[in-house]
């Protein structure tokens, strides 16, 4: 008789306490030896004893004369200490070590257009040379999987068990995450603030970003619980604020505004972004129409003491291109030069 024999005999001993798996599928069976005095068998128990253990040693016995008759067989326990548990990755800012700028792409309002001019502003820094990565922090419309063309893709987890580090998806010359790479398409993340806290904290802490001159952070809409959390856990050195020019979206983005400066936050701004600052048609590149008001963006970024840092037109290859997985910032149409223009601003202010 073979050891893999005895294996095999035991494999009927089922555990009743645990989905009735055998006893040698959950790694209770030690050691098994073959010897002129017969068969010897250890099995081993956890140091809380197993109310189930005497049944278990009977059974173990029992199958071993079925299935060796006449062979004298012995069933002896050892009790083993636990395994010492692994330590889990702390979620630090390790890896945020050599990023040398943390920007917060932010507004006060959703609709702004703020994840289109994040994923323009990444492109055009990536042109333009400089080492970027872009995280998706708005784990309730994660869009930058669909912006960047990179939907259905699935970072890959580098490192040891319970110290595993996510890759980033590179495209463009950026390294993106989003938290939109882990659900399905069009699937609702329904989370409590702590989970949505602890969802974006991963996307940005526990991702290898490598080496990088900017990790810009496309921020959710509004002023709550994230955004806190935000700014608390995460070296966010300054931020951009992306509004449209109409007045409802001016009231909220000044709120955005006293978010990040208020004394127990207190991060730079660099600036303000007016998106859809006025319609042009394709075939008529030259004419405005001021669809949702006239230089909104400009006055409050007057009366905040801020400098306005681009005015982004709302033109049909703008929206196609974040459609289409590619932003207008890769273009070489006149489209493209606003956010051209904004990095260049950016890299030198930041």
């Amino acid at each position: 008789m073979t050891q893999q024999q005895i294996s095999d005999a035991l494999q009927e001993v089922l555990h009743p306490g645990k989905q009735s798996r055998s006893i040698v599928e959950l790694g209770m069976v030690k050691d098994i030896a073959v010897g002129s005095e017969g068969i010897e068998v250890t099995l081993s128990f956890g140091p809380n004893r197993d109310p189930l253990q005497e049944y278990l040693i009977g059974a173990a016995r029992a199958a071993l004369n079925r299935a060796f008759p006449g062979i004298p067989s012995t069933v002896k326990t050892v009790v083993e200490a636990p395994k010492p548990a692994k330590k889990k990755l702390e979620l630090d800012n390790s890896q945020l070590e050599n990023v040398k700028h943390i920007i917060g792409i932010a507004s006060g309002k959703g609709g702004v257009g703020k994840s289109t001019v994040a994923v323009g502003l990444a492109c055009a820094l990536a042109r333009m040379g400089y080492k970027v990565g872009l995280a998706d922090a708005d784990v309730y419309g994660p869009s930058v999987p669909t912006m960047t063309g990179t939907e259905g893709a699935q970072p890959l987890a580098s490192g040891e068990e319970g110290h595993e580090l996510m890759e980033p998806i590179e495209k463009y010359g950026v390294k993106w995450m989003s938290v939109g790479y882990f659900t399905g398409s069009g699937q609702a993340l329904i989370w409590r603030g702590p989970m949505a806290c602890n969802a974006l904290k991963q996307t940005i802490l526990q991702v290898h970003w490598g080496e990088l001159d900017f990790l810009l952070i496309d921020m959710p809409p509004g002023t709550g619980d994230i955004h806190i959390s935000l700014v608390q856990d995460i070296p966010m050195e300054s931020a951009l604020i992306v509004t449209t020019p109409g007045k409802v979206a001016i009231e909220d983005v000044r709120r955005g505004i006293s978010l990040f400066r208020n004394e127990n936050v207190n991060r730079r701004i660099l600036g303000v972004i007016e998106n859809m600052a006025w319609f042009t048609p394709a075939e008529h590149p030259d004419e405005r129409y001021y669809i949702f008001g006239r230089e909104g963006g400009v006055e409050m970024a007057a009366s905040a003491g801020l400098e306005l840092l681009a005015q982004i037109p709302l033109v049909q290859s703008v929206r196609e291109g974040g459609d289409n997985g590619q932003s207008a910032a890769l273009g070489s149409g006149p489209e493209s030069l606003p956010f051209l223009e904004l990095a260049a601003k950016v890299a030198e202010i930041a």
